[in-house]
């Protein structure tokens, strides 16, 4: 079985074929294709609140290529969501139906909740007993999710993302949100908490960190340490951040204002540490994916065990 999901952010959008492999009741998603295309909708829609007329082109484009990648990998099944930036602007749902139209594919503008959940989805096999605080960080929203012994407990989407702060369109009223439900959450959430992240951003931070990843524990980034990748990140220019550190032009300038909301986040929760799990939305996406096909599957086969994703 193949399954194709395509995460529309505010920063870039993510597409991702992943094979499903069954071996022994073991279930293994692989990926067998991976793209990532710094389209930056969210550059338009939070400075004017739509999506400019060079940028829809483009998209249109690009949904045609995946269009074609759909037919040249004979998926099974797909699904397209869109975050933030679409559902703010005012012609996203516009381009959905021009989409839909023209291309032949379905787009699902989903809010944050949804966002969330479908993240979670593939976080559970990371947790414990223990407390976790979630932190989801995109282009233009941060997720919140609290978990205490693998049960969420409260969830919560912010409108404050990276490329919204690197803009200057992240509003003081909603920093001052986000502190306060971060405060109400701690008062009732058992105590020591660690900080879970997902987005690019935290994964490439974790990179830079130099930090040997283990073999049978989770990886983890201690909260001084992403403090002095950030600061060490800060040194350079956007020009060396491109050429000598060697990130990507469209994540060498949303990296520190990204690292400023995980950093926010852990130091309004008390988190010493945070895991650094290697999935996204996309992941959720494709298990979502999996769980439909196999309730409709012709043979009947209901896998227990989703055992890991294969990167």
């Amino acid at each position: 079985m193949r399954l194709a999901a395509v995460d529309i952010g505010s920063n870039a959008i993510r597409f991702q074929i992943s094979k499903i492999l069954s071996h022994n009741g073991i279930i293994t998603f692989k990926k067998v294709e991976y793209v990532r295309f710094p389209l930056r909708l969210g550059q338009d829609v939070f400075r004017n609140n739509t999506i400019s007329p060079e940028k829809e082109e483009k998209f249109i484009l690009l949904m045609q290529t995946f269009k074609n990648f759909f037919d040249l990998y004979e998926v099974d099944d797909y699904i397209i969501c869109a975050t933030s930036a679409m559902r703010e602007s005012t012609n996203g749902k516009e381009i959905a139906a021009r989409v839909e139209k023209e291309v032949g594919v379905k787009i699902d503008i989903i809010d944050g909740d949804v966002e969330a959940e479908l993240i979670n989805r593939v976080l559970y096999h990371e947790l414990d007993e223990d407390s976790y605080i979630h932190i989801d960080v995109g282009g233009g929203s941060t997720e919140l999710n609290i978990f205490v012994n693998r049960k969420k407990i409260a969830a919560q989407s912010f409108k404050i993302g990276s490329v919204r702060r690197l803009n200057g369109q992240d509003s003081p009223e909603e920093w001052d949100r986000m502190h306060h439900w971060i405060d109400q959450q701690m008062e009732r959430t058992p105590k020591p908490i660690t900080a879970m992240g997902t987005g690019g951003n935290i994964g490439k931070i974790y990179e830079l960190a130099n930090i040997e990843k283990p073999k049978k524990t989770r990886q983890s980034i201690p909260y001084h340490k992403i403090e002095e990748v950030k600061n060490m990140i800060s040194e350079y220019t956007l020009e060396d951040r491109i050429n000598v550190l060697m990130l990507n032009p469209d994540r060498a300038d949303v990296i520190l204002p990204a690292s400023d909301i995980y950093m926010g986040v852990m130091h309004r929760a008390k988190a010493k540490k945070m895991i650094v799990p290697e999935v996204g939305l996309k992941d959720g996406l494709i298990l979502m994916l999996y769980e439909r096909q196999s309730k409709t599957n012709t043979n009947n086969e209901i896998v227990q065990n989703v055992n890991k994703y294969q990167k």
